[in-house]
């Protein structure tokens, strides 16, 4: 009897983990086990007979316990070991001692998240429930956690899988130079000129059953597009808003970096499941950037620890990828002659685009154009949201300079679907009827400046030297009157 209330012991200590309920009593051999997949990935479990025994008459207990047929050659007495089954961690403990016997394992088909298995015609005894070896590995699936538990089967009983796994999440932060200084709040999508340092962010949580692990793996795998470049000096590593400098490795990979946790639980002594680890560094926006609604996407998932029935160790699984984009945009400025039909395009004129700082209160160069054929056709590209003013540098011969043109873009993007949303630009001074057409997938505004001649002074010869003769006659006369004039004077 001893025996059967250590047994009824571990049963308590083990509806921590799954929620049994046993609502009815069965024959010896018509009892049944429902598992429920509670967890996030698909899961393929195996059922394997630990012990057996007689059903005591009218009780939910076991005796006259035996070893089961799910067992290969156990060693001593089947009521000795079970007596050591006092909680959950002993009975875990036993389970790695004993060599499963595969040809006598029952499985089952994949089982989806919320979804259940049935598995029937079962004597009555305790039973190892574990998902199929290497079936939560990360080459396999994403959230994937193994599960093993030992609970006892009498009639039918319904039992829910406590999986978990932990999540990452990435943020970017987004500004806009022209209006402030400071840096937005953390998003999913931002918007940056080239050569700007862009600051992300990585946060990965912890599983609640952490304690269940000896050793905890924990990757960070961030992987960059290449119009990102990573700044290599920036990054800093927190784990529950403090800074850490030791227990973890940065790798740079072909497209990003790793940082790598080999056992984050040494990293301090009050890491437990609410923590929260994070990663914050610069990428700088470069040449390589595409522009509009393409974007520069930046991701990352996390490595993890996922088979607390090995401690921690070997087996990990995936999270899914979390995503954040960048975009950045183009101004495309089309010269053309005011005088002709139709607008014809104009060579001959070069423009500077500067745009507004408000640290300093004065505008700054911004991108430099890249001219087309015929030199009629100028683009700036890699362009954050702001206020700018184009200025014309040089004017074709025979025009009239345009007054420097002030204008904003103005761009919208969506968080929850990391799309480009509008792209706009009006002028503000200058030619106030200056007109942007958005491109949004190309990120384009794009504009028409014109050029017209104005008035020309006369030319030497013809009639242009006969008005500057008479001109000069005249002069010279008048000159010479009040010369006389005074002589008249001065005689009196």
């Amino acid at each position: 009897m001893k025996g059967l209330k250590k047994l009824t012991s571990l049963m308590l200590a083990i509806a921590l983990v799954l929620s049994i309920s046993v609502p009815s009593f069965a024959a010896q051999d018509t009892n049944s086990l429902t598992v429920k997949n509670t967890g996030k990935a698909d899961h393929t479990f195996e059922l394997y007979q630990i012990f057996t025994g007689d059903v005591v008459k009218g009780k939910k207990s076991i005796s006259n316990i035996k070893w089961g047929n799910g067992v290969t050659n156990p060693t001593g007495s089947a009521e000795e070991a079970a007596k050591k089954m006092t909680d959950e961690k002993a009975a875990l403990d036993l389970v790695k001692t004993l060599t499963l016997n595969n040809s006598n394992a029952t499985k089952s088909e994949a089982v989806k998240p919320q979804q259940s298995h049935k598995f029937t015609g079962l004597k009555a005894g305790y039973y190892l429930v574990k998902d199929v070896d290497k079936s939560q590995n990360k080459d396999k699936l994403e959230d994937g956690a193994y599960t093993l538990y030992i609970l006892k089967v009498v009639g039918e009983v319904e039992a829910e899988t406590k999986l978990d796994v932990p999540k990452v999440e990435k943020k970017v932060k987004d500004i806009n130079d022209s209006e402030s200084q400071a840096e937005g709040e953390w998003a999913d999508t931002a918007d940056h000129d080239i050569g700007d340092k862009v600051s992300f962010k990585l946060e990965g949580t912890l599983p609640t059953n952490l304690d269940k692990y000896t050793t905890y793996k924990y990757v960070f795998h961030d992987e960059l597009s290449e119009g990102l470049t990573f700044e290599e000096n920036t990054v800093v590593v927190k784990v529950d808003g403090a800074t850490i400098t030791n227990g973890f490795t940065k790798t740079k990979t072909a497209n990003g970096f790793d940082i790598t946790f080999d056992d984050l639980k040494k990293v301090s002594p009050t890491v437990n499941h609410t923590s929260k680890i994070t990663v914050e560094y610069k990428a700088t926006l470069n040449q390589k950037a595409k522009l509009g609604s393409a974007g520069n996407p930046n991701e990352v998932y996390l490595e993890y620890s996922n088979n607390p029935n090995k401690g921690g160790e070997g087996d990990t699984g995936k999270t899914p990828k979390d995503k954040v984009i960048v975009f950045t945009y183009k101004v495309v400025v089309n010269k053309v002659d005011g005088n002709a039909a139709a607008n014809k395009p104009l060579s001959g004129a070069q423009f500077k685009l500067e745009k507004w700082d408000a640290k300093t209160n004065a505008y700054k160069d911004a991108a430099t154009a890249v001219t087309g054929t015929g030199g009629t056709t100028f683009e700036f590209k890699g362009l954050d949201d702001g206020k700018y003013r184009l200025t014309e540098t040089v004017t074709p011969d025979g025009y009239n300079t345009i007054n420097p043109i002030e204008f904003n873009v103005v761009a919208k993007h969506k968080d929850d679907n990391l799309t480009l949303e509008s792209l706009n630009g009006n002028a503000l001074t200058g030619s106030i009827d200056l007109n942007f057409t958005p491109k949004l997938q190309e990120g384009a505004l794009e504009t028409t400046v014109v050029n017209k001649s104005g008035p020309e002074l006369p030319e030497t010869g013809g009639m242009g030297r006969t008005i500057l003769y008479v001109v000069g006659a005249a002069l010279i006369i008048g000159a010479g009157a009040i010369l006389l004039s005074n002589r008249k004077k001065a005689g009196k």
